[in-house]
């Protein structure tokens, strides 16, 4: 055998015994992945008898919230059943708490927004002005999204009662964990150097976050802000079932009294509310980044 032919015999063996090792490690993953999915299903009692037990209730739960809507009468007045006026027969009184539920989320992601970008500054690894300070910011983030909105909105109703107060200042705080982080990251990536130039000529540190950094990231920030305010949206929905105001509390009323046809028509209506404030969002956000980058 030349050197030649060895040369190119070794390579194979070696590519083939890479790829044996390369599958071993794959086989090896599977296993434990689907050994730890295995034992999360079991902790969890997801089996499948009790699956295939509970799936026929939740489509008897959507036939009972089904109206009972008749085309010849289908655009009728209030009165009469089987109408959609009927069905929607509180509009009104909906249309005001969907209205307060998108205040609620439009001032906590406000409030968010704000906090989170005065966090992100030291939290970013790049820009902390010190390891504690590092810490310090990354930690309280992480505190703030890790605890539900939900869990923040009981005490807070605990503490100033009913109403949506403590919604709004439940999503605040959530908000203001979670965009921190993405605002953290965001200016993680940012160049350093005007940043540089700005502490070179003097600036503080504060100044060079403000006039270096925050130009080149805040079409970043916004673009997470508007996806934020869609988000909590659907979260200030929720909150209302603890009591947090809008129109959760009144579909949390509507469960809990078994009334079947107003529950579909709430949840009817915070859907098509949601679907518009994100494709209103969308196009506002595309239209702020854009012109933004065009300044540049």
């Amino acid at each position: 055998m030349t050197a030649a032919a060895s040369a190119v015999a070794r390579g194979e063996a070696a590519f083939r015994a890479a790829r044996r090792r390369k599958r071993s490690a794959a086989l090896l993953g599977a296993a434990i992945l689907l050994g730890c999915f295995l034992l999360s299903a079991w902790i969890a009692e997801a089996d499948p008898a009790t699956l295939r037990a509970g799936l026929p209730r939740i489509g008897e739960y959507f036939r009972r919230i089904l109206p009972t809507l008749r085309w010849e009468v289908l655009f009728a007045g209030t009165g009469t059943e089987g109408s959609l006026a009927f069905w929607f027969y509180r509009l009104d009184s909906w249309a005001l708490l969907l209205w307060e539920t998108a205040q609620m989320a439009a001032l906590a992601t406000l409030t968010g927004f704000a906090a989170a970008a005065l966090l992100a500054f030291p939290a970013a690894r790049n820009l902390a002005p010190g390891p504690l300070a590092y810490h310090l910011a990354r930690r309280s983030l992480e505190g703030l999204r890790t605890v539900p909105d939900l869990v923040i909105a009981l005490i807070l109703v605990w503490a100033f009662g009913v109403g949506p107060l403590a919604g709004i200042l439940a999503i605040a705080l959530h908000s203001t964990g979670a965009l921190g982080k993405l605002f953290a990251e965001a200016i993680e990536n940012a160049d350093l150097g005007p940043w540089e130039g700005v502490r070179a000529a003097g600036g503080s540190w504060a100044q060079a976050c403000r006039f270096a950094v925050l130009p080149q990231v805040l079409p970043n920030l916004l673009s997470y802000g508007l996806l934020r305010f869609e988000i909590n949206l659907r979260s200030a929905s929720v909150i209302g079932f603890v009591g947090a105001g809008g129109i959760g509390e009144e579909l949390y009323t509507a469960i809990a009294s078994n009334y079947y046809e107003e529950v579909s028509a709430i949840v009817l209506l915070i859907i098509l509310a949601v679907a518009c404030v994100d494709l209103l969002s969308e196009r506002v956000r595309h239209r702020v980044i854009g012109a933004m980058e065009g300044a540049r």
